[in-house]
């Protein structure tokens, strides 16, 4: 079942990260728990999202076992890290733009219609994502594990291949992920179900769920 979200507006300009990821805690949680793919995961992971005059806001929120962290540039390939994805078709078209981060807030960044059919943004438009990030220990169904947060401000001029003013009543398509190619249990988490596939692949639009930006 194709998975529904309303993204409420917050009424202020483009500020820094910091602020709002208190704000965000108050927002509706979404679990990112579906795992068409049958890898064993332990932890768990949700998220929030909102959205002012100036960007999206993101705060991912995970629990696991195994944190890696080795991937520091831009565009590298932090779907091998700890990871978290969020993935985006504007005005519900076929080509859509593919946010990953690793648990330090490494970015890389695409656009196209598939995995093959992309082009990475440019590490201009990359460094103008704002994101923090925090890490604890704590003790989750009986085991030692790792709590980390990433929060994150996508400036709308970072989807370079639009012109986008604002967001307030657009329609959208997306998916949220969790992943991590080469921890020591490797995962591969969505929050609007994958079908129908036999390997992992989160480069299935047809399976994104709906968004609407509410009206502010």
């Amino acid at each position: 079942m194709q998975q529904e979200i309303n993204i409420p507006y917050y009424a202020t300009g483009l500020k820094t990260v910091d602020i709002f990821t208190n704000k965000l805690d108050q927002n509706i949680k979404y679990n990112i728990d579906c795992n068409p793919w049958n890898y064993e995961f332990s932890g768990e992971a949700d998220v929030a999202i909102a959205y002012t005059d100036g960007g999206i806001l993101l705060k991912f929120n995970v629990i696991e076992e195994n944190v890696l962290a080795r991937f520091t540039k831009i565009n590298d390939p932090v779907y091998k890290d700890s990871c978290v994805e969020f993935f985006i078709a504007l005005n519900n078209e076929d080509a859509y733009y593919n946010f990953e981060f690793n648990c330090t807030g490494t970015c890389l960044a695409g656009y196209g219609t598939s995995a093959e059919d992309r082009k990475l943004l440019s590490v201009e438009k990359i460094k103008q994502i704002e994101v923090t990030s925090s890490f604890k220990s704590l003790i989750f169904n009986e085991k030692e594990m790792v709590n980390w947060q990433l929060t994150m401000l996508i400036p709308n001029e970072v989807f370079e291949f639009h012109q986008i003013e604002n967001f307030n009543g657009k329609h959208a398509k997306m998916n949220f992920y969790k992943c991590g190619d080469d921890l020591p249990k490797p995962h591969y988490l969505c929050w609007s179900p994958i079908t129908n596939t036999a390997q992992p692949n989160f480069h299935l639009p047809n399976y994104f769920g709906k968004a609407v930006f509410l009206k502010n």
